[in-house]
């Protein structure tokens, strides 16, 4: 029994020995066709190894300047072939044309290089090489611009990022994407960018990030942009710009007529600070004592605050950022004068008092005389300091201003008839008396609804006593320097341009009056009604 064992055994052995030997023999008679580049020529195995066939295919073609290394030997459907299944596939009766490719001859044909991953898969073509069709530079042309344009962008290597490890994106990063090819697409074209040009992004979007194709619609990008309906992602993105250009344009067109909202640069340019430069100032200002230093720093940071002032969406953050208004007076004068020059900046003081007050008082006397018309105009025209125990009445400066009030009607607030609101209404919108030692202005202004149009707070025993005037803006009591009337006015008027805060609704065309009348300022360019024409006209004639 022992002995058939071994004579098995050795049965077995002889076998084996003789079906490899056979093996190599007919893999050493076995030719292999294999095309490198335009050429293609038949390859002896010598020896069913890859390194040994990577030898004799580069002696065969005569392939001198590069190394068998950096070759790769690819079958008919581009799969490549490794040192550990060479010998398998000599096995297979039909093992078709293998394809030589070196290193740069790869990178051609690699369609996954913008992740730049060891995962790229290669698309081989085994024919003769043909030219791309224009479908193909089409898809090539855009998916290199949507690639170049998220790589620039600091946000699309998270898009990458998230693509590569997902194969997909979520919602906030697909938004992402879509704000960075259209903000790129209407630099470039505008905010109405034609058909062809979003398709071409579209078109980019599923060519470099093939997982995001609908693969039951008929382009596969419809849902980034149907030329059909005009309708998905990237066309929403751009009616949304659309949309807010229009407004701005609405803001621009209506800011460019003319008075405190409109764009302004200073005629002289003192001042030329980066923003860092004018943060650390700001910075220095809110820490500092000095008002010689605050007023100096407040003069080379007056561009960086026009801006502020002109943006729709910081306007409201001067306060915030410069808080140095609210304790130290004269800055309103120094920013208006900076805006307008000195010869524009005193005409109210100096023009009121002699050539307009006696006139408006004059021409109030036309009017129906009410009586608290009367009394309005009696203490208009009453001596400077005369007491007559009235407490209810304005020294006699204030009360020559509030009867332009009575000259111009004010308008409702949201009505477009005039005559709604009565003159004696429309004051608590210019001047409002806060008798001293009975209330505080904190708790003023704690009561008060927000509001975006400044107005005089008046501060005394009585109305004709007035210790101290604020300027009362976004709850903020700002000092005014002068502790007359007229100059308080006067500061109320310019602060409307310091902030770029439109006129109350109601007093728009006593201040638009003032402005133009008086002020001179954007003569024609401002709408005025026909009462403020002939108005002007019966003074200034």
């Amino acid at each position: 029994m022992f002995q058939l064992g071994w004579i098995y055994f050795y049965f077995s052995y002889a076998v084996v020995v003789r079906w490899i030997t056979k093996y190599l023999k007919n893999c050493t008679r076995m030719l292999v066709k294999v095309r490198y580049k335009s050429e293609q020529k038949f390859v002896r195995v010598t020896e069913p190894t890859l390194h040994v066939f990577l030898k004799d295919a580069f002696l065969k073609f005569g392939i001198h300047d590069a190394t068998y290394q950096t070759a790769k030997l690819l079958d008919e459907t581009g799969t490549e072939l490794d040192e550990d299944v060479f010998e398998e596939v000599l096995q297979q009766a039909n093992i078709g044309v293998l394809l030589l490719k070196l290193d740069d001859d790869m990178q051609e044909m690699e369609t996954e290089s913008s992740f730049n991953t060891s995962s790229s898969s290669a698309v081989i073509v085994t024919s003769s090489p043909r030219p791309p069709s224009p479908r193909q530079h089409v898809e090539s042309d855009s998916k290199a611009l949507v690639q170049g344009i998220l790589e620039k962008n600091p946000g699309g290597e998270t898009i990458f990022r998230e693509y590569r490890k997902t194969k997909c994106l979520t919602d906030s990063l697909r938004r992402k994407m879509i704000t960075i090819l259209v903000a790129d697409m209407t630099e470039k074209h505008g905010t109405s960018p034609p058909r062809h040009v979003r398709e071409m992004y579209a078109e980019g979007i599923i060519t470099l990030f093939p997982g995001l194709r609908d693969p039951f619609s008929k382009k596969g990008y419809e849902h980034y942009f149907d030329p059909q309906s005009g309708e998905g992602y990237l066309a929403w993105k751009i009616k949304t710009i659309q949309r807010n250009c229009s407004q701005k344009r609405s803001q621009s067109s209506k800011s460019h007529c003319g008075g405190p909202t409109a764009e302004r640069r200073a005629p002289d340019v003192l001042d030329d600070l980066n923003e860092d430069e004018c943060k650390e100032a700001m910075s220095y200002m809110k820490h500092c004592s000095d008002e010689t230093a605050i007023k100096q720093k407040m003069q080379v940071t007056f561009q960086y605050r026009r801006r502020l002032v002109e943006d729709p969406d910081k306007c409201t953050n001067v306060l915030t950022e410069f808080p140095r208004f609210k304790d130290v007076k004269g800055l309103i004068e120094q920013d208006f004068t900076r805006l307008f020059g000195g010869v524009v900046s005193a005409k109210f003081l100096e023009r009121w008092p002699t050539a307009f007050k006696h006139k408006v008082i004059e021409q109030s006397k036309c009017l129906h005389l009410s009586p608290d018309l009367q009394e309005l105009i009696d203490a208009a025209e009453a001596v400077q300091n005369e007491d007559d125990g009235n407490d209810a009445a304005w020294d006699h400066d204030l009360a020559g201003i509030l009867l332009l009030l009575h000259l111009i009607p004010p308008v409702a607030q949201g009505r477009k008839r005039p005559g709604k609101m009565s003159p004696f209404q429309a004051e608590q919108s210019v001047v409002v008396f806060l008798k001293s030692q009975v209330n505080s202005i904190q708790e003023h202004l704690d009561q008060i609804a927000e509001s975006k149009q400044p107005y005089l707070l008046a501060v005394g025993p009585r109305k004709k006593h007035i210790h101290a005037f604020f300027i009362v803006l976004d709850r903020c009591a700002i000092p005014c320097t002068s502790g007359s009337a007229v100059g308080a006015f006067d500061e109320l008027f310019k602060s409307h341009f310091v902030f770029g805060t439109s006129y109350c609704k109601a007093l728009n065309s006593m201040y638009t009056f003032i402005q133009t009348t008086i002020f001179e300022i954007d003569i024609g360019q401002v709408k005025e009604t026909p009462r403020v024409l002939e108005l002007r006209a019966r003074l200034l004639n």
